[in-house]
């Protein structure tokens, strides 16, 4: 029994002395060392922080906000691609940390992007705001002053990495707004067709494109020689069909089934002009493509060719918004 006491407490001092050393290697290692966190960027050491939380939550604000001695409102974020990973250890307590060098070696190729809003003219980015209630406001004018592209505007949102050169409120409706066309009434002759019926050839033409409610064909093959519009010396006015320069005696077709009194389906015209041989007459009805007539160089014409119109209600449109 005697012996048993003896290796218990042999024993005990043993287990102390063991607890005792541990203590004071614990005391020695907190007195000499410190426990901190050693900062990786793409696996290469960058210095030690006391705090990763902190660390890394100065540097998400520095993404989510920008630098912070900044103070740019079109600045939406910063991209970083390379973050910093952390790992504990144990260093002399002489030995300090470097959270400030490590934060600006992680931001320094950081990429600043800013937000802002575009004014699309027809998909064509015209002018740039820099908030979105601008753009609004720049809308709203133009509708009230019924800007004739009014349905072709809209607002994109745009992130990129340079600011574009933002317009005023003023400046902005100015290059946007865009005036109705206008009917000029230049002058206007009455004919008669070969019934007695009025054949409008009034200069009244129109640069927009009203719907004919039909579509038409190339009334026949050849190249353009004088386009809608133009002015030229062998004319009174201003040019109100297309010349399609043929050969004399080429086929001219029906760019649309209707009736030749001059008068269309849906108040809608073609006219055929300079003709040398005519194949129907008024009151006749014709389909689309029928051959009506033959290219000619009649009436005030320098050559063969084929004067050809599209009017609506009397007002002479492009026909080139439909052929050609």
């Amino acid at each position: 029994m005697r012996r048993i006491f003896m290796h218990l407490r042999t024993l005990i001092r043993f287990s102390l002395l063991i607890y005792i050393s541990i203590f004071l290697i614990v005391g020695l290692v907190v007195l000499l060392y410190k426990p901190i966190y050693s900062v990786y960027l793409n696996g290469e050491l960058i210095g030690y922080c006391r705090d990763k939380n902190k660390l890394q939550t100065r540097i998400n604000s520095y993404m989510e906000n920008g630098p912070e001695t900044e103070n740019e409102t079109n600045l939406a974020f910063v991209s970083i691609d390379n973050l910093p990973t952390y790992k504990m250890c144990l260093l002399k307590r002489n030995i300090t940390t470097n959270d400030d060098e490590i934060f600006n070696t992680v931001v320094k190729d950081g990429v600043s992007y800013y937000k802002y809003y575009a004014i699309l003219d027809d998909d064509d980015e015209k002018v740039y705001v820099a908030n979105f209630e601008t753009a609004e406001k720049i809308i709203d004018e133009l509708k009230d002053s019924e800007s004739n592209n009014i349905d072709e505007l809209s607002i994109i949102e745009k992130y990129e990495t340079k600011l574009e050169n933002f317009s005023d409120q003023e400046t902005a409706v100015s290059e946007l707004y865009e005036k109705k066309p206008v009917v000029v009434a230049k002058k206007t002759t009455t004919k008669y067709s070969s019934s007695g019926q009025k054949v409008s050839t009034s200069f009244n033409i129109s640069s927009s494109r009203p719907s004919l409610g039909l579509s038409l064909i190339r009334p026949v093959s050849g190249s353009i020689s004088s386009r809608f519009g133009s002015m030229s010396r062998v004319r009174s006015g201003v040019h109100t069909g297309l010349d399609i320069a043929a050969s004399s005696g080429t086929t001219i077709k029906a760019a649309a089934s209707g009736t030749v009194v001059f008068s269309g389906y849906n108040g809608v015209l073609t006219y055929y002009g300079h003709c040398s041989k005519l194949y129907v007459s008024a009151g006749t009805k014709v389909s689309q493509g029928t051959a009506i007539a033959a290219v000619g160089s009649t009436g005030n014409s320098t050559g063969p060719h084929l004067h050809f119109e599209v009017r609506v209600n009397g007002v002479a449109y492009n026909p080139q918004n439909y052929v050609y």
